[in-house]
């Protein structure tokens, strides 16, 4: 990675920001803007967390500019940075979460009363929009041993957050961006040695919390017919409050969580025990979208008030072979502008 050449442009625009011209610096970071995005949204499992990381990461880089030997790329320095920003956020936060890592799923059949959502700060993982934000398919580079769209999807993100960030930033850095590990340990400030030992520990247990095959080879193995036709036979159950419909989707062992509610279901009966009480009783209309390099929907709820159809769930689907094994229902109406979804739609 770090003999990744600086072009003409390049240098004539590090040379004016180095000067004081802040529109060089924009010029020069804004390509990369959407990669160190990425990144911290890796390390941190937040949308909002990375946007915050990013802006600490731009300010940071430009009072350090002056400093910048080019001894590394601009582009390693830059990941060297937003890595240490994000280090410094996992100190002071517990890492994200989903609901079924939280606690045990819901009673089947489910009661009325459900416990009262967790809203604190730090506490659910949040999606992410990769066709907002341009996430490039493939690899990063060569020595990745993960796929740019693999990398964000909501189990390796989930799994992430299991590891101390020391082993978080070594396995990104590494097997998601495929720098060097002597450029890991110049930007951990370890040794080479000691990125490795920590890259083992967490290989293993990423490893042991993902499935079999990854989201991207599912649905490079549907193609997009197919997989257009599952999420539309989904929104269709949703709007037709037809449960049967719905089951003959799912796995069997199918769950379907809510974050910020921590209950959760599995199974047949106690899925459709669910939507019977509860998302059944709404009318709905929907949106197809994408998040975390997975299959999503935007899910808009009828109000009388309104007279119209508001922005309520977004719900990110979780595919193994021609069925839906997850449903991560995202209860946020803010995060629909992150997906350029509207806040409302027509009755």
């Amino acid at each position: 990675m770090s003999s990744e050449r600086v072009t003409t442009q390049e240098g004539e625009l590090l040379t004016a920001a180095r000067r004081g011209d802040e529109g060089a610096f924009r010029e020069l970071l804004e390509p990369r803007r959407g990669e160190l995005h990425a990144h911290c949204y890796r390390m941190l499992g937040s949308v909002h967390d990375a946007e915050d990381a990013l802006q600490e990461t731009m300010l940071r880089a430009w009072r350090g500019l002056p400093d910048f030997q080019g001894r590394s790329s601009l582009r390693s320095w830059l990941y060297r940075i937003a890595t240490n920003v994000c280090l410094n956020a996992i100190e002071k936060r517990r890492g994200r979460t989903l609901p079924v890592d939280y606690g045990p799923a819901a009673a089947d059949p489910p009661d009325d009363a459900h416990e009262p959502p967790l809203v604190e700060s730090g506490i659910w993982l949040e999606p992410y929009p990769d066709e907002a934000l341009g996430l490039a398919d493939g690899r990063a580079a060569p020595d990745a041993r993960y796929e740019q769209r693999e990398s964000v999807e909501l189990a390796f993100v989930a799994a992430l957050q299991h590891l101390p960030g020391n082993q978080r930033a070594a396995l990104i850095l590494r097997e998601v961006l495929g720098f060097s590990a002597r450029e890991v340990a110049e930007s951990l400030e370890t040794t080479p040695a000691s990125v490795n030992s920590a890259l083992q520990r967490a290989r293993r247990l990423v490893d042991e919390r993902l499935p079999e095959r990854s989201q991207q080879a599912t649905l490079r193995s549907l193609g997009d017919e197919r997989l257009g036709e599952i999420v539309a036979a989904y929104m269709a159950a949703l709007e037709a409050a037809d449960v049967g419909a719905m089951v003959t989707l799912l796995t069997e062992d199918a769950t379907w969580s809510m974050p910020p509610d921590p209950s959760w279901y599995r199974g047949h009966e106690a899925i459709a025990g669910f939507l019977a009480a509860g998302p059944f009783r709404a009318r709905w209309r929907h949106v197809p979208t994408r998040a975390n390099g997975q299959p999503a929907v935007g899910c808009y709820a009828f109000d009388e008030q309104a007279g119209s159809y508001v922005a309520m769930v977004i719900d990110v689907l979780t595919l193994r072979g021609t069925q839906i094994a997850e449903v991560t229902a995202f209860i946020d109406r803010a995060m629909f502008a992150r997906f350029g979804l509207p806040d409302e739609l027509p009755a």
